[in-house]
Order: structure tokens, then C-alpha cells, then sequence
């Protein structure tokens, strides 16, 4: 089913509920999906943890998405869509028990979330209990992989890393070192094909850094790395690590060329690195400007409450993650009223064979046999005056 963003947008100046941003719906109502007049559908994101900041990034933009499209049609019943928040903490563990909660609520599909690790963690659990989940930003391949039940609309890390290899041998520079963090698949994932991909274009890994996850202290790699003489580091890391690998580079007089992933366009970047982060460059899913009528409508309401202000760190920008998570959210409507059904199977069969052209933004969303989305197109972004500014799209294979 197609809706023009235009229609969807103008719904939105007519809803009367919104969730509030960090509530937990589950816990105010009793009721069970299909139960009367209403489903629900479930939010796993990390409200805490080393990526609390990035999942309240994202549930502003599945929260956007709910004040526009609050109902869906089923068999000619109309139904409010109550979204279910759940922590996953940042967690593997603690993301099983937060998969689990949404299937006990009686959730018909998810959406989330930021970061592959709990998203992988939690997959199981909704293919078992056959509710079909949306991944908003987790970009490792083994998040849909053998999952008939996930699905995802952002690009993988083979895209983005391929991309990002390329830009940095077109920029001339021809050694790099790189920064892994160990255990995270995210990172250690992108890595993987950005060397994969650089290597194969001619280019020379100096010198490859490691750390572990929750490490604070880099003076011994960033050291290592000034002393390499290389022009430009690879760090395709959680945002969470951005600003203190940029301000202790800064402080060891380490001047680099730095190149990312998507996860670096959080505005904590630009808030806690701030002259340290100029000259930043990343790839991301979605760039302002893309699409001036969600652009537009979505900073009204980012502005019509402080809450939303807060949320987004006190700007209404808007970062690649949020479109994806407004783009999950309207994709899982359309998939509910195709199929007619609020049955999981039903719904996934959906999904497998739906294509959305209207109402999305960042591009008609086809899902391919693993359940990710057909994207060959992705926004490389440059920091300017503490400020996420486009420098070209790109276009990488089919």
C-alpha cells in the first residue's frame, strides 16, 4: 500500500496521543496486540548504556513517525498503534530479556535498533516467537542472516566500508591506520571490508590499533599511530568513543585526516569533541536536505516540545538514523495493512514481497532474500563549524 508523505504528514497535525519519548507503553496498558482497538508494536533500542545516546536518536524518529501514522487498517478495522519501549541496555544479555518482554506484551513487529551486537543477541527470539522485526541502523551482516523474521532498511557494512575505502584512495591517501574495537561487530565488521576494500585498491594498512569496549584511556594507540606518520586513521567506532579519541589526539598534537562510519553522525560528537571534531569525515544513511517536506516537519515537532529538544541534545538537526527509524516505522504499517492480518507469519510474508515507494525517506525500500534492504546509495558528510555538512552522495554498485 503506497501513502504520499505529503498525505502522511498532514495526518500528523491531527493526532491527539504521542507515547512520550522514553515512557514504556507496555506498562500503562493491559491490553494485548489486537486486543480491542488496539496493536502494538514494539521499540527495542538502547535507552542506557554505552549507546543510550544513539537509541534516543532513534526513538525520536520512531516517535515521529507514530504522531504521523498513529493507526493502521486491518480487514477494514481501524487500529491505534500503541509503540512498546523496551531497554535493551546496550547489553547482549540484557537485549534477550528485552526481546523477550516485547513478544510477552504481545507486540505484532518491532523496530530497532542501534547497534548490531543486541540486535544479532535478540534475532532468535523473535524468529522463534514469529514476529518480524525492522532493523533501523544495525549494519553487520549476521543481524539478518538465516533470520527469515528480521528484516532492515539501512545499507550494510560491505556497502559502507567499501565506500568509505574508496573515498579515502580517491583523497590520496594511500596509508592509513585503522582503530578496531574489539568484540564489537559493528566496528570490527566495517573494518573488516574497509581493509578488505583498501588493500584491494592499492592502499597500505600502516599500523591496525585495537581496544576494548569501555576503555577511555587511547594516548598508547593514538602514540603509536602519530609515530606511524600515517595522514589519516580509519575509526569506524560507537559514537561513544568519537569525542575522547579526537580530544586525546588533539592533546598528543596528532593531526590527521579522520574518517568513520555512520555511528559518528551523533551530534555528541560536535557537542563534546567541538574544534577537535572539525574536518571529520563519515558516511551516513540520510543528509538534511534530502527531503525538504519531512526535513521541515520534522524539526516543527522536534521544536513543539522540549522534551524532543532535550532528546536531540538541544538541536533540531536531524542524523541518518532518524529517517531510517521513520522509514522502519512506515514500512511495518504498510506490511501490517498488506497483509490484512495482525498474524506474525502473515506479516513477514509481507515484508519479503512489499516494496514502499511513498512515504519514505531514504528511498523506495525492497527487501532482497536475506531481508535487507536493496540500498546502493549512501551520504558522505564532513564536519564544518560543529556541524554535520554534506559533501556528495554516493552511488556504489547495482
Amino acid at each position: 500500500m503506497k501513502r504520499s508523505l505529503g498525505l502522511l504528514l498532514a495526518t500528523s497535525l491531527i493526532a491527539t496521543s504521542l507515547v512520550g519519548c522514553g515512557e514504556s507503553s507496555s506498562s500503562e496498558s493491559a491490553q494485548t496486540a489486537g486486543n480491542g482497538d488496539v496493536i502494538k508494536i514494539g521499540v527495542f533500542e538502547p535507552k542506557t548504556g554505552e549507546n543510550g545516546s544513539g537509541g534516543a536518536q532513534e526513538e525520536l524518529g520512531i516517535e515521529f513517525a507514530h504522531s504521523v501514522r498513529p493507526t493502521v487498517t486491518v480487514d477494514g478495522k481501524e487500529y491505534t498503534i500503541e509503540l512498546d519501549w523496551q531497554d535493551n541496555q546496550s547489553d547482549k544479555t540484557v537485549a534477550a530479556t528485552a526481546a523477550q518482554k516485547l513478544i510477552s506484551d504481545g507486540c505484532v513487529g518491532v523496530i530497532g535498533g542501534y547497534g548490531s551486537g543486541t540486535c544479532i543477541a535478540a534475532g532468535s527470539y523473535f524468529s522463534d516467537a514469529m514476529i518480524p522485526a525492522i532493523g533501523t541502523s544495525c549494519t553487520n551482516t549476521n543481524v539478518t542472516l538465516g533470520n527469515d523474521y528480521y528484516f532492515r532498511v539501512c545499507y550494510l557494512d560491505p556497502f559502507q566500508g567499501t565506500v568509505m575505502a574508496d573515498w579515502a584512495i580517491e583523497q590520496g591517501y594511500t596509508e592509513i591506520a585503522i582503530i578496531d574495537n574489539i568484540g564489537n561487530e559493528y566496528t570490527s565488521g566495517l573494518v573488516q571490508t574497509f581493509k578488505d576494500e583498501y588493500e584491494a585498491k592499492g592502499g597500505t594498512i600502516v599500523t591496525a590499533e585495537t581496544f576494548q569496549t569501555n576503555e577511555s584511556d587511547f594516548k598508547a594507540i593514538l602514540t603509536n599511530i602519530k609515530n606511524s606518520g600515517v595522514k589519516a586513521i580509519f575509526a569506524p567506532t560507537d559514537y561513544v568513543y568519537a569525542p575522547l579519541l579526537l580530544n586525546q589526539a588533539a592533546d598528543l598534537g596528532l593531526e590527521v585526516q579522520w574518517i568513520a562510519g555512520d555511528t559518528w553522525n551523533n551530534p555528541v560528537l560536535t557537542e563534546d569533541a567541538g574544534d577537535n571534531a572539525e574536518g571529520v569525515v563519515l558516511d551516513c544513511f540520510y543528509a538534511e536536505g534530502g527531503n525538504e517536506e519531512f526535513d521541515a516537519a520534522f524539526k516543527e515537532w522536534i521544536n513543539s516540545e522540549s522534551k524532543y529538544l532535550e532528546a536531540n541534545l538541544g538541536t533540531d538537526n536531524i542524523i541518518g538514523n532518524q529517517a531510517m527509524c521513520y522509514d522502519a516505522y512506515m514500512v511495518m504499517c504498510n506490511a501490517i495493512e498488506s497483509a490484512n492480518s495482525l498474524e506474525g507469519t502473515a506479516i513477514r510474508d509481507a515484508l519479503a514481497s512489499i516494496t514502499v515507494e511513498d512515504g519514505v525517506i531514504g528511498g523506495t525500500v525492497v527487501f532482497d532474500e536475506n531481508g535487507d534492504a536493496k540500498k546502493n546509495t549512501t551520504y558522505v558528510l564532513e564536519v564544518k563549524d560543529k556541524a554535520f555538512t554534506f559533501v556528495e552522495e554516493v552511488t556504489h554498485g547495482e
